[in-house]
This record gives structure tokens, C-alpha cells and sequence, in this order.
């Protein structure tokens, strides 16, 4: 009897929140077809140093199987493979574990996990994938061989660690892919995207948009980046990005969608496009001596190959990103606003780009993002045209963004969260506060 009356309840539970589901262009937490994990670190020197842990989880009772690209700062890809969720299942993954000991998570449908009996009522000793009790497996085409993910080779585990320092890297044709900034920190962002059979094509490949990828909105997940040898720790819910093939928003060509820049604008991704605008908090001193630093995620609005290593800092030629305007305010509402360019590539002048790349992590008061006051709040208007590329014909200026602020404080606490989006690129503002 109790049994089913949880079943009864979740059932309830899950039935309501499907009430929820597909409300395009809010980019709420609700279970979605596409997640971003809008920054990334890894310090490849120091096993205590930052680290970046993620999860993805499955919303439904039934399987899915779930497609994660890893990008460079830039956007350049550099590594994919496939996930295998069971109904209600979990997936944590560690970047860390990737990137130095090359272990992608080991998962498999039933018909790539020899260690598990079907049917199978009760979890199975040795098994990978485990069906519990109110979950359904099921089986997806093109899994043989790449279920369960084999531990990456010396070789590749090398080229994962160049690439994404902005080093040069054989696999890429000894091109580079992000900037070197001079460190061993890997940084980056990464996408996942429900599909329907196992891939190794890219977002870069139009046929991931026509054969492998679809519109179930039945992801979740969370973002963890963990400092052991500071004591801190941030944590924040994916971007979830919802999907429908029906709404104009986001099936009509021309409108700005997510992977619009991967289908030449045609809508066919279906995946709804995020906020241009921003609206953040910042504290450098009192409590929070350690200052305020943003995870800065934009959409270059290009889609991006490797690219000739200069000498200092690997760059692409729409490098470094501008923006339609910044205005910081103090705690009594007196405003300063720097000289910004809504153009990509930024012309050279003596105005700020405290965000020139895909993915970044910026100082607030550091040296690319001067302030001057010690305290108060940001208004970020990320849009720009970018020259000599093409820009979504609904509206060429618009340009999706997301924006997380993460404060700490002697080496004891610290806290993160996302800014406060005032728009979304389906209707992206344009007015700039003052104006």
C-alpha cells in the first residue's frame, strides 16, 4: 500500500511539473533538451587546486542517452562522448578525472552492459547502468563501441590538456584552440544535448541537428567548482535550455536560437536562445576580501575551427568581444559608464572588454574590468554585430549571454549565483539605462 501511494505521488509530482515544462525564451530551471555548463576550471598543476564537477540527471522514467561537447575558451571543440541515463538516473562528472587520468563516465544501455540480467526488477551485481525500481532501460542504435566509454589514450589525454592551455596540439594539426594564458589551467564550457542514438558528431556537423539531436526537455543538472586548497567551493543549476519544434520562436528561420550560429540561422535546433542582458551584484572589501569575480559565458556568434598559434596569446579574428553598453553603479545609484564598443572585433581604443572571450572568468576591480567603487552593482548589455560574419536576421545586434558572480572571503566561506537576466536574445533590449 505504501508503495503505491509514493508511486501515486511521484507520478503527481512529476504530472505538475510537466505544467511547467517549455515556457520558450524564459531559460528557467526546469528539465530541458539542452544544458550548458557556461564556464569551466581545472588547474592541471595542482591536484588541490580548482576543479569543476557537474551532473547530469534525468527527469522521466524513461532511458536517455545524453551528448556532452567539452569547448575551449574560444569555442573550439575538442572532446565529445555520450551518456547513458536510466529512468531517474544520476551522472556526475569530474573534469579533473578527464583531463588527468582520462576517465570518461562509464555508462551503457542493456545491450552494451554485460553485467546486467534483463528483465531486472532488482539492481545486478557488476552492472553499469542499473535500472531501479521506477525507471525503464531501453536501448539507442549506435552504442556498440562506444558504450561504456573506454579511459582515454596517453596521446589524447595530452591533446585535451593543450588545447584547452592554448598550446599548440598535433591532433588539431598543431593549431590552437584557446588562449594561453600563460598558466596550466584549463578552462572552457561544455554543452549537453539530448540525442537519440550514440555519436561522435559535433554541433559543428549539420547533421547532428537533422539526425542525432532532439527536443526532450527531461534534463537537469548542477555546476560545482570546488578549491580544496583554498577552502572554497561555488555551486549553481546548469543553464537549462528548453526545446519545441512548434513554437516561432524557436522553429522559424531567422530567429535567434541557441546553436543558431551551427545552422546557418534556420531555427532547426529548436533550442531557445538565452538573455542579452544582466544585472549582477558586487562587493570588493568588507566580509568578502577575496572580491567578486564573474563567469562570463557569450556567443561569439561564429562557429569557431582551431586556429594559428601566435606567439604570446592564440587568438580568432573575431577576438576579443564587445559589447552595446556597461554601466556600474555605486549603493547610492551614482552610475559611471565606460567606453564600450557594440562591435566584434573590438576596434583599438582606450575603451573596456572585460569579456573578449566564449568563456571567461573576470575580476571584478582587476585589470580588465576596472571599477570605481568599492561596492555597488552592474548593468551588462552583452549584445554586439559581429563584422564580417553572420549575425541572426531577426536582430543582427542581439548576442545570447549568461553571467554567474562568485564572491569569497578568508579562505572560509564563498558563494555563487546567476545574475539576474532582463531580457531574452527572442526580444533582446536594446536601450541602454541613461539613454
Amino acid at each position: 500500500m505504501k508503495k503505491t501511494a509514493l508511486c501515486l505521488a511521484l507520478l503527481g509530482l512529476l504530472a505538475l511539473g510537466g505544467q511547467a515544462f517549455a515556457v520558450i525564451c524564459t531559460v528557467d530551471d526546469v528539465p530541458a533538451a539542452t544544458l550548458l555548463v557556461p564556464y569551466f576550471e581545472v588547474d592541471l598543476n595542482n591536484a588541490n587546486g580548482i576543479n569543476t564537477l557537474f551532473s547530469v540527471n534525468n527527469a522521466s522514467a524513461s532511458a536517455v542517452l545524453a551528448h556532452v561537447v567539452v569547448y575551449s575558451d574560444l569555442s573550439v571543440p575538442v572532446l565529445d562522448f555520450n551518456i547513458y541515463l536510466t529512468g531517474y538516473d544520476v551522472q556526475t562528472v569530474s573534469l579533473r578525472d578527464i583531463l588527468v587520468n582520462g576517465r570518461i563516465p562509464r555508462t551503457a544501455p542493456p545491450a552494451q552492459d554485460t553485467g546486467e540480467a534483463e528483465p531486472n526488477p532488482a539492481p545486478t551485481p557488476g552492472a553499469i547502468s542499473n535500472q531501479g525500481e521506477f525507471s525503464e532501460d531501453a536501448n539507442f542504435p549506435g552504442c556498440a563501441g562506444l558504450l561504456p566509454a573506454p579511459d582515454l589514450p596517453a596521446n589524447f589525454i595530452d591533446h585535451l590538456r593543450r588545447s584547452l592551455t592554448g598550446q599548440s596540439t598535433p591532433i588539431l594539426s598543431n593549431l590552437c584552440a584557446r588562449r594561453n594564458l600563460g598558466d596550466n589551467i584549463a578552462r572552457g564550457y561544455i554543452t549537453i544535448d539530448t540525442i537519440n542514438n550514440c555519436t561522435l558528431r559535433l554541433p559543428t556537423d549539420p547533421a547532428y541537428f537533422t539526425t542525432d539531436i532532439t527536443d526532450e526537455n527531461v534534463l537537469w543538472g548542477d555546476v560545482f567548482h570546488v578549491n580544496p586548497g583554498e577552502n572554497f567551493a561555488q555551486g549553481e543549476t546548469l543553464v537549462h535550455i528548453e526545446s519545441d519544434p512548434l513554437n516561432p520562436e524557436t522553429s522559424v528561420a531567422g530567429e535567434y536560437t541557441f546553436y543558431g550560429k551551427y545552422v546557418a540561422w534556420t531555427a532547426i535546433d529548436n533550442r531557445e536562445p538565452l538573455a542579452t542582458n544582466f544585472a549582477v551584484r558586487y562587493i570588493n572589501g568588507g566580509d568578502f576580501t577575496g572580491g567578486t569575480d564573474l563567469f562570463v559565458w557569450r556567443d561569439s556568434k561564429v562557429s569557431q575551427g582551431p586556429f594559428t598559434c601566435p606567439a604570446i596569446i592564440g587568438r580568432p579574428s573575431w577576438f576579443p568581444l564587445g559589447q552595446e553598453g556597461i554601466v556600474i553603479f555605486d549603493e547610492q545609484e551614482n552610475p559611471d559608464v565606460p567606453t564600450t564598443f557594440p562591435v566584434s572585433p573590438q576596434p583599438p581604443t582606450t575603451g573596456i572588454s572585460p569579456f573578449p572571450a566564449e568563456a571567461q572568468r573576470t575580476a571584478v576591480g582587476g585589470a580588465d574590468f576596472p571599477v570605481p567603487f568599492d561596492f555597488g552593482w552592474l548593468y551588462l548589455d552583452l549584445n554586439f554585430t559581429q563584422a564580417n560574419n553572420p549575425n541572426p536576421p531577426e536582430d543582427p545586434i542581439a548576442a545570447q549571454a549568461w553571467v554567474q558572480a562568485v564572491m569569497d572571503a578568508q579562505g572560509r566561506f564563498s558563494v555563487g549565483f546567476d545574475a539576474i537576466k532582463l531580457d531574452s536574445a527572442c526580444n533582446a533590449n536594446h536601450v541602454l539605462i541613461g539613454d
